[in-house]
């Protein structure tokens, strides 16, 4: 079966909760004592749409401000990433901004960005309502969803939208995976002929040490 990669990042301040969504995406795990991104971390996860393998390959990067020029080069040549605040945090979501700007200038061209308002399961304490973050996602041209690495909540579905735009955008023509930097590469050239993608079913993981 062919293969195709697809180099996501998470972006977003501290403490949001980039790790425990990625180690909830690729082990179905959560654990609330995990420790700060230092730098950054990889991981990866294979999933399967009809008969085609791709594999996320997953840069979860640090939202402290003293590793920002370090964590800025793994953005580049980046196909997609996941946006995140926390929605009992308005600093969180007022650093948005910042943060796509990044991304935008130093990624691909053309990269596909979910913003993902984390810790739904903490819906009472929120500070940043639905509504809000809706109207920032339209005005940004982002698709958006709330998510809950606790629960697992819309999780796997901001990986999977990522990577069904991703799709839509080489089959139009907007993206070309052959250009250096799109953030995709393929493991077999007969994997060029795109079909169209349907939800995602975990085939297998790589430990993230969460």
């Amino acid at each position: 079966m062919a293969l195709r990669e697809l180099k996501v990042c998470l972006l977003g301040d501290t403490g949001v909760g980039k790790s425990s969504i990625v180690c909830r995406f690729v082990e179905d795990n959560f654990d609330p004592n995990i420790n700060p991104t230092i730098g950054a971390s990889f991981m990866t996860k294979t999933v399967q749409y009809q008969n085609e393998l791709h594999k996320f390959l997953i840069w979860d990067t640090a939202g402290q401000e003293r590793f920002r020029s370090v964590t800025r080069s793994y953005y580049r040549g980046a196909a997609g990433a996941l946006l995140v605040y926390d929605i009992t945090s308005r600093e969180t979501y007022n650093a948005l901004t910042t943060w796509l700007s990044d991304a935008r200038m130093l990624a691909s061209q053309n990269i596909v960005i979910i913003l993902c308002g984390n810790k739904k399961d903490l819906d009472a304490d929120r500070e940043v309502t639905f509504l809000e973050a809706s109207r920032f996602a339209q005005e940004n041209e982002l698709m958006f969803l709330e998510t809950s690495a606790l629960t697992g909540e819309n999780v796997e579905e901001a990986f999977v939208q990522c990577a069904r735009k991703i799709l839509n955008k080489i089959e139009s023509g907007e993206l070309d995976p052959e250009r250096m930097g799109s953030g995709i590469q393929y493991g077999d050239a007969a994997l060029r002929q795109l079909r169209s993608p349907r939800r995602a079913q975990p085939q297998g993981t790589q430990e993230c040490g969460c």
